[in-house]
């Protein structure tokens, strides 16, 4: 193997950690600025031009922060916890494509670290990962605010990784591969999935809210009763961990549905001009950024026995009957040679499915309001 390709590896993993580092610290601007507008409220600007330097700011400000860690913690695993949650963030983009390749003295530069033919297998590994490091920073904290947090963190994350699991599935089936690389191409071929399956990739953008706890799933952390949940008893560094954590799962699983249902880096000229793909990915990732963003400002947290029973009761089945329906109307594509299978059959039982479960879910709620349940 020529030593040139540990060096473009290394290069390219250290860029995309630079870009997820870098977002993160300005997704937090982003963030502050699109609550404060959607709440009528100023929102940080005192910290250079228009704010512009804020996250440099609260990034000093956590540097410097003095650390306290509690006598009764398990020290060991406290200290590791952050770690285990911060680092599958960072690496489970490795399999994300920004782009096609472009050449560089004579070299192909391909815009992705790894190619993988099971990539996606491998965001599902390391996204279940990331649960490890929340349950462990609850249980080695020896709290109980924080042991409970890291519970319903593992009992959401976990239920709901199935419904994410049938979401992935439908990627799978609609391009017939688990490359993302081939995921992207087979959309950039034909039409992006969302328009073929439109309640799948609605379903998938609720189940990344539950799994990066955002709200109105933040059910882990929950601050009017938990006090923070999981990390109640970390400070300075260790905490800024975990909240770089969360807002680099944000980017990423942004970047995952970007690339699995509204085409990645596809986008007019990219085969010309390859260094648009990663604008063009960019850009959905900021749109689908402002939706998470616009959810948190607008919804309030549901109750815990709620989430549980939408995960299992509504989305786990809604997903199965996705999978079901696209499997079937894919097969009769192919059988009968009419695409009306595929561009119109999928979408509309989907949508059928999708305002059942809706149905179901109002008239559940209708019966607890009047007490009958």
């Amino acid at each position: 193997m020529d030593w040139t390709i540990w060096v473009e590896w290394i290069v390219k993993g250290f860029v995309l950690c630079l870009i997820l580092l870098t977002g993160f610290a300005y997704l937090t601007l982003y963030e502050r600025r699109a609550l404060a507008r959607i709440q009528v409220r100023v929102g940080p600007n005192r910290a250079g031009p228009q704010g512009l330097l804020q996250p440099i700011a609260d990034a000093v400000k956590l540097i410097f922060k003095e650390e306290l860690t509690p006598r009764h913690v398990y020290k060991v695993v406290f200290f590791i916890a952050p770690i285990l949650t911060v680092v599958p963030s960072l690496i489970i983009a490795a399999v994300i494509p920004l782009g096609t390749s472009f050449n560089l003295f004579g070299r192909e530069i391909t815009l992705y670290v790894a190619n993988l033919n099971v990539g996606v297998l491998y965001l599902m590994s390391i996204a279940s990962i990331a649960v490890y490091g929340i349950v462990l920073a609850g249980w080695s904290s020896n709290n109980k605010y924080a042991m409970m947090g890291g519970i319903r963190s593992s009992a959401q994350m976990i239920s709901y990784e199935l419904t994410l699991g049938m979401c992935f599935v439908l990627a799978i089936l609609l391009a017939n591969s688990m490359n993302p690389t081939e995921i992207v191409s087979a959309q950039q071929s034909g039409v992006w999935f969302v328009l073929v399956q439109p309640v799948g990739a609605i379903v998938f953008f609720i189940v990344t809210l539950a799994e990066v706890n955002r709200a109105p799933f933040d059910m882990p952390e929950a601050e009017q009763e938990l006090t923070a949940g999981y990390h109640a008893e970390y400070s300075g560094m260790k905490f800024a961990l975990f909240f770089m954590a969360e807002y680099q799962k944000m980017i990423v699983v942004c970047m995952i549905l970007a690339t699995l249902f509204l085409g990645g880096y596809a986008g007019p000229f990219v085969d010309q001009y390859p260094l648009l793909g990663p604008l063009y990915l960019f850009a959905k990732v900021i749109v689908l950024l402002f939706f998470m963003i616009w959810v948190r400002a607008t919804w309030p947290r549901i109750r815990y026995d709620r989430l549980m029973a939408f995960g299992w009761k509504i989305l786990l089945p809604l997903t199965i009957y996705l999978v079901f329906v696209t499997a079937a109307g894919i097969l009769l594509a192919q059988e009968t040679g009419n695409q009306l299978f595929y561009f119109a059959g999928i979408p509309v039982l989907s949508i059928i499915g999708f305002f059942t479960a809706f149905a179901i879910v109002y008239r559940d709620l209708r019966r607890k309001s009047h007490g009958r349940v």
